[in-house]
């Protein structure tokens, strides 16, 4: 299966190794998590989070400039214990500094390189939204 963002191939992201669920890429259960949490204040205060571990899991989908952003991003948001409004200001300020962030080649003419995650959106989707 081939969708805009990922190559699932015997029936696993063949980046992230998400196991294809219900007929879904690992790109189009990531879809999901990002509707629960627009009906979940609580939810999207950590939009940040589920959005660059989504990003450093798959990094064809990015130039190498806005994927090295994203890791320092994340990482020194995680030791530092920033704050969401912190993050996103520092996320915007960065961004505009760069030429571009999406990787601007076809998705068929991407590198890509399997690495093994403890865990992956596969397991967000299974776990579903919670409900209050």
């Amino acid at each position: 299966m081939v969708d805009n963002n990922t190559i699932m191939g015997l029936g696993k992201c063949v980046e992230c190794g998400a196991k294809e669920t219900d007929g879904f890429s690992c790109y189009e259960m990531f879809q999901f998590p990002l509707v629960w949490e627009h009906n979940d204040p609580e939810l999207y205060a950590l939009h940040f989070w589920l959005v660059s571990c989504y990003m450093i899991q798959h990094p064809s989908n990015y130039t190498e400039e806005g994927y090295k952003l994203m890791v320092n991003l994340f990482t020194e948001a995680y030791d530092n214990e920033w704050h969401t409004e912190y993050i996103l200001r520092r996320n915007r300020d960065l961004v505009s500094k760069i030429d571009k962030i999406t990787n601007p080649l076809p998705n068929n003419k991407r590198k890509r390189r399997y690495r093994n995650w403890s865990m992956t959106i596969e397991e967000i989707y299974i776990s579903g939204e919670a409900s209050s």
